[in-house]
């Protein structure tokens, strides 16, 4: 009977919930503020400081001013954020064409969606076809006609696709052909047309493809090579004289703008083959010019070659180095760019020396040819593998970068001063994959990997100590012959039982106690290990081995917080194991209906129910994209699915990683290939939970404190602050009657105002959700209550709410009600979120829109808010909290109470000085008589300071400045500050005698 209502319940909330939005939940993002993957760059010749980036994971970006700035023009249009090719059309800027899909094909490679047109230079864009490319190699315009434009077509990068090929449209985008195809294996990196004549054609064939275990690059030379058109795409031949004959890898292609009879190719083929090839008529024969290996070093990840356009001896190769070519290709040096791993490059053509380069940093714009370059440092672009948080006040966020160091940043504005918009950010040791996780208790020490490498690292003295499970580098090996296989993202785990006790997985599980110094292994093999998946990654042509394509390794550990040693694991070929013992004894509890071979992204144990367990399998990199979620409620003897066709989750969204929130059962968080999504019935169905949220990987999520924490493979950090009222279970009941909902319990920080600056970091504000059932044009207040019943501030969401007030001096001190209009109280239906800055009433001012303003914040105690809609009104309570490093800096509550006393007082005060000026002023305008308007006029000198440059602060301005000398800081108030009060007093009493108004 109680499961069967249990399922009444969640059937019911399914259908009241899901009718809501959640606009009002919005994310901000903490950075950091440092360039990730960008995989293309383009300019534009008639507009010199303009540029595009097209990032692996983070869209579109655009500057006006040579790199200065950067802000994203794809998010909003484009359904996903990996970007293969940008070109603008020559005679007109405001034509740009882009096609999605990277194509460096990493493991971590998002799949392109096809090609994107805009005609107002990226402020809009229409997706026009192609949706199932795959990753795009190039995108050409032709000169003569913006809307004749030709893609190439690598397809997708995990399994063969009858899309691959060479397309071209005649009508901007409205219709397409597919002009050459060579295989659903064998798609296209490049292609270029000839200068002069855009019916010439050079295409650039290659056959790519993906597994967990291996890179596929390259093929028999029927599968590959140079293909050449001369009639716009209908007829082709393909180059052979001088090219490589047998097996033949990726091509890059480069034609010079300045003699288009030459032609050079960058070529991935075995041994001494490999390198540059020329052509000086166009294309009926080659010759190699380099075989230098840094040319095709890892030619699946990188490979571009493009030259200087007035100078066709000047080549430039992107690779791991950037090298540049002087003589025809023949010699090559090293340019020096502000990070590794090169992926593109434009030259402005009327001004070669101005060019733009990208990497696995970013985008950066040189203005002298390459001797120096703009910052990476604007570019809020990276791709972060995963997240953990520490417990200080505030909390920090952690995490690996790809390419790379491990970061750790805070989650708001960590001081009480200083710049808003100021990036802050700590290297906590490991590497670029990390995971970065803080010591429970003792943020100073970090637990890291690095490519399989154990290491702690300590704040106070920078020192990162590597005790590496097994002390061998494992770079390069055949994973059958290694005693550990470690991916190169190798989990760790802290039990949350006991900070000291960490985790780590290899095929095995393996314990420390002592920060690594001894490890013990408590598993057996826990992953599927087939022979046959145990290979030496790269083929037929590029070995590449860097722990990316280590298959059968853990992937994913947790162990349960209610029950100590029953502990959860997933590997990334598909197997989930469990212990409830410590790891004496385990058992295979993959689900039998899971297809086997997939990522388990996430393992997520049941913080109410030690039988229940969640995972989230990623097998995109099968070819297969489809979300797999399981939930368990026996130890993993059965499975339910919890991603179906039906159930809210899109067929092309690969979950990534699943969290059960720790406050409400049942209420999960899910991360997706695209995005982010809620469940309130245990996975029963699911809704958008995006709001603001860039389309990005999603790759990790943590709740701490209230909020929700995401990485992601693009963006960065993520935060959406207090989710107190989504755990409420109000929120999936509601109907006609307004609701407020229960503000999470907020810590008292003294922060800088908030700034629209990057990072986000907001001033410290109480977030009070609401939900109205119509919109309202008035009658919306809420109103801020003490423990004593006492009113703090009401707020109002429009002026014909404004109560009328009288003022009455009593004791030196103004009586009245701190009321005050603000816009972004909504009036709209729906949920809508208000943000109370803890201030209660200001002193007053002769501008209306500051009077009582910015006054002192309150105490550390209990409050109650009390929504009022057309008279009726709703109450929920919450605390404000102290900040937790006043106490142990010695700043007590009774201290903070005093200095409110005091600053009361003094706004009291300056309120009526202020007043006395205002009357005053007026009475001065007023008079008539010569002697008496003299007399006024020398006491008003007396209070308040002449106009111009370093007046003299007068009384008014005294009295406002004791004000600020006591809210800038809590603390105990000294003896001057006491002392000048009185004082000010005094004088104020003595100035008020001179005049009777």
């Amino acid at each position: 009977m109680k499961r069967l209502l249990l399922s009444t319940v969640f059937l019911f909330l399914g259908l009241t919930v899901f009718s809501q939005n959640f606009d009002a939940f919005q994310y901000r993002t903490i950075g950091p503020n440092r360039g990730g993957r960008v995989t293309t760059v383009t300019g534009t010749p008639m507009l010199p400081g303009t540029f595009y980036l097209g990032a692996s994971g983070a869209g579109v970006w655009k500057t006006d001013d040579y790199g200065t700035t950067w802000n994203n023009v794809s998010d909003g249009f484009f359904k996903t954020p990996s970007i293969g090719a940008i070109e603008v059309a020559q005679n007109d800027p405001n034509i740009v064409y882009v096609g999605t899909g990277s194509d460096g094909i990493r493991s971590n490679i998002i799949n392109g969606k096809g090609v994107y047109k805009s005609i107002d230079a990226g402020k809009t864009w229409t997706h026009i076809g192609l949706e199932n490319a795959g990753q795009i190699g190039a995108v050409e315009i032709d000169p003569t006609n913006s809307n004749i434009v030709w893609v190439a077509a690598i397809g997708n990068a995990f399994k063969p696709n009858e899309e691959r090929g060479i397309y071209k449209t005649m009508d901007g985008g409205n219709t397409w052909e597919k002009v050459l195809f060579v295989s659903n294996e064998t798609g296209f990196a490049d292609l270029e047309l000839l200068p002069g004549n855009p019916n010439v054609v050079y295409a650039a064939a290659w056959k790519a493809q993906r597994t967990p275990w291996t890179i596929i690059s390259g093929g028999e030379n029927s599968e590959g090579g140079i293909y050449k058109s001369v009639n716009g795409g209908k007829d082709w031949v393909k180059l052979e004289d001088g090219l490589p004959k047998g097996l033949i890898g990726k091509i890059d292609l480069a034609v010079s703008p300045n003699d288009s009879s030459i032609l050079y190719a960058v070529i991935e083929a075995p041994g001494k083959e490999g390198g540059v090839y020329k052509s000086v008529d166009q294309g009926k024969t080659f010759t190699q010019t380099s075989s230098n290996e840094g040319l095709v070093n890892r030619p699946f990840y990188y490979t571009n070659i493009e030259l200087d356009p007035t100078n066709p001896d000047i080549v430039y190769s992107n690779a791991n180095p950037l090298l540049k070519s002087v003589d025809g290709g023949k010699t090559w040096k090293r340019m020096s760019v502000p990070h590794g791993d090169n992926h593109d490059i434009w030259l402005n053509p009327n001004n070669p020396d101005l060019l733009i380069q990208c990497n696995d940093g970013g985008a950066n714009v040189s203005h002298n040819g390459g001797k120096t370059w703009s910052t990476q440092f604007n570019q809020p672009t990276a791709e972060i593998y995963q997240v953990a948080v520490d417990d200080q006040y505030p909390y920090w966020v952690y995490g690996a970068q790809q390419d790379n160091t491990t970061i750790a940043i805070p989650s708001s504005a960590p001081t009480a001063s200083g710049p808003q918009g100021t990036q802050i950010m700590m290297d906590v040791g490991g590497c670029e994959t990390g995971p970065a996780i803080p010591k429970p208790g003792d943020p100073n020490v970090v637990y890291n990997n690095c490519k399989g490498r154990f290491s702690v690292f300590n704040k106070l003295t920078g020192t990162d100590r590597e005790y590496s499970i097994g002390a061998s580098n494992i770079y390069g090996h055949n994973p059958k012959d290694l005693k550990y296989r470690f991916q190169r993202v190798a989990p760790i785990h802290v039990s949350p039982h006991d900070p000291d006790v960490v985790y780590m997985g290899s095929q095995y599980l393996h314990k420390t106690r002592n920060n690594g110094q001894i490890w013990e292994t408590i598993s057996p093999d826990l992953t599927a290990n087939e022979d046959d998946k145990q290979v030496i990654s790269g083929s037929p042509i590029t070995r590449d081995i860097t722990g990316e394509e280590y298959y059968s390794t853990l992937y994913s550990i947790r162990e349960s917080k209610i029950k100590e040693g029953l502990i959860w694991t997933g590997s990334n070929d598909g197997v989930i194991s469990v212990t409830q013992d410590g790891g004496q004894t385990w058992s295979d509890v993959t689900p039998k209906k899971l297809p086997k071979g997939g990522r388990v992204e996430s393992v997520e144990p049941s913080q109410y129910d030690p039988a229940k367990a969640y995972i989230a399998v990623d097998r995109h990199l099968l070819g297969d994209e489809k979300p797999y979620i399981y939930k368990t409620e026996d130890y993993g003897k059965t499975w339910t699915v919890l991603s179906t066709e039906a159930n809210g989750i899109p067929s092309d969204h690969t979950t990534r990683v699943l969290r059960e929130d720790p406050k409400t059962p049942g209420l999960l968080y899910l991360g997706t290939e695209y995005g982010m999504f809620i469940s309130f019935d245990d996975g029963k169905s699911w809704k958008s939970f995006q709001q603001n949220l860039p389309i990005t990987p999603i790759t990790d999520i943590i709740l701490h404190r209230g909020d929700l924490i995401l990485s992601t493979m693009g963006r960065g950090f993520w935060i959406l602050d207090d989710v107190s009222a989504i755990r409420d279970s109000k929120i999936t009941a509601l109907g006609e009657e307004p609701v407020v909902f229960k503000p999470e319990d907020t810590y008292r920080y003294r922060s800088p105002w908030g700034s629209g600056d990057f990072p986000n970091y907001p001033s410290t504000s109480v977030s009070i959700d609401y939900y109205l059932p119509q919109d309202y044009k008035n009658g919306v207040s809420i109103e801020i209550l003490d423990s004593d019943r006492n009113t703090v501030a009401t707020i109002v969401s429009d002026s014909t709410q404004l109560r009328s007030i009288k003022e009455s001096v009593e004791d030196m001190g103004l009586s009245m009600i701190f009321e005050y209009v603000d816009t972004k109280l909504e009036t709209k239906k729906g949920i809508n979120r208000f943000a109370w800055d803890l201030r209660q009433k200001g002193a007053w001012n002769s501008n209306k829109s500051r009077s009582y303003k910015n006054g002192p914040m309150v105490l550390p105690g209990s409050y109650t808010v009390k929504l009022t809609v057309d008279g009726k009104s709703t109450e929920q309570t919450f605390d404000i909290l102290m900040d937790p490093r006043l106490e142990r800096e010695g700043v007590s509550q009774e201290m903070i109470q005093e200095q409110l006393a005091l600053q009361n007082k003094v706004n009291d005060l300056l309120s009526e000085a202020r007043k006395f000026q205002d009357s005053l002023e007026k009475k001065i305008k007023e008079t008539k008589d010569k002697a008496e308007k003299e007399a006024l006029e020398n006491v008003l000198k007396s209070i308040k300071n002449d106009d111009g440059a370093y007046p003299q602060q007068m009384m008014v301005a005294q009295i406002s400045y004791l004000s600020n000398i006591l809210g800038g800081s809590d603390k105990k108030p000294g003896n001057e500050e006491v002392q000048r009060f009185k004082d000010l007093q005094q004088q104020f009493q003595a100035v008020k005698q001179k005049v009777n108004l």
